[in-house]
């Protein structure tokens, strides 16, 4: 603990790491609250991996890969909003075919990309301990996009999380607001695939936010104590992977899926007191 600290106020590696996941916990309680109160994991999750495809696309064609990121994760939300809202038959089985053919599409242009592909690896799997200045403006800018939207429409996004067709009768736009609610998520998706990566990120996303659900009384609680468990979380893994030479992604996760069967184990015993 003590050599981390010291390499902390040394290295700014470090110093970005902690910010990097301070700023994506914030981002992550606020949406993941909606993830987990709207039953949209598997959305969501199609959403995150078909991101890959715009990635390594992206990559083949000599751009930012984020731009990719980006471009393909709010393609993936509308697409994947317009059918939930159409009520297909086989919905889930739209979305799991977006979901691996995005991954198809990245895997290949990867493939495709000469030279050696360690960027995209990290795309893939995440590594916090990489984030640059440059990459923390880009977070905080998202940042403020994703909490300024959900400040100014969170009544209505209430609305059609817990009661829809209230929404409608009261004379709200629901599906609009419905898709833009799965474009924000995108974009937070995409904050988290340089702290945990694609294959990671559903877990980063919703396991705070389903730790809160279980303790909480209103949404705004749950998402403020999201956003802590995401800072205790995303820091303490930092600490324990730096410390103990560990994937950082998988670190995080690990604690964030330990407190959270610690946190059902809780619940179900406090009920039978």
């Amino acid at each position: 603990m003590a050599e981390f600290f010291y390499s902390f106020l040394n290295h700014a590696f470090l110093q970005n790491a902690i910010i990097a996941g301070i700023l994506a916990s914030i981002v992550c309680g606020i949406t993941g609250t909606f993830v987990i109160i709207k039953r949209i994991t598997f959305i969501s999750g199609g959403i995150a991996h078909t991101v890959l495809g715009g990635i390594g696309i992206a990559y083949y064609l000599g751009i930012e890969p984020l731009i990719g990121a980006f471009v393909f994760a709010i393609l993936a939300a509308v697409i994947i909003g317009l059918i939930k809202l159409k009520g297909a038959q086989h919905e889930d089985t739209v979305i799991g075919a977006l979901w691996a053919v995005g991954m198809a599409l990245g895997l290949i242009f990867m493939y495709l990309t000469p030279g050696y592909k360690s960027d995209l690896m990290t795309y893939l799997f995440g590594n916090i301990l990489l984030v640059t200045r440059s990459d923390l403006w880009v977070l905080l800018i998202l940042n403020l996009v994703i909490i300024g939207s959900i400040f100014v429409f969170y009544r209505q996004f209430i609305a059609i999380a817990f009661d829809e067709k209230y929404a409608r009768i009261s004379g709200l736009k629901v599906n609009l607001l419905y898709i833009f609610l799965l474009i924000l998520i995108a974009l937070t998706i995409v904050v988290l695939i340089q702290i945990v990566g694609i294959i990671l990120v559903i877990a980063l996303l919703t396991l705070p936010a389903a730790i809160a659900f279980l303790f909480s009384r209103s949404p705004a609680t749950m998402m403020l104590i999201a956003a802590v468990l995401g800072i205790i979380f995303t820091g303490s893994g930092i600490v324990l992977s730096y410390s103990a030479n560990l994937p950082t992604g998988a670190t995080i996760i690990i604690l964030s899926g330990m407190a959270y069967f610690i946190s059902l184990f809780l619940k179900r015993k406090k009920r039978k007191c």
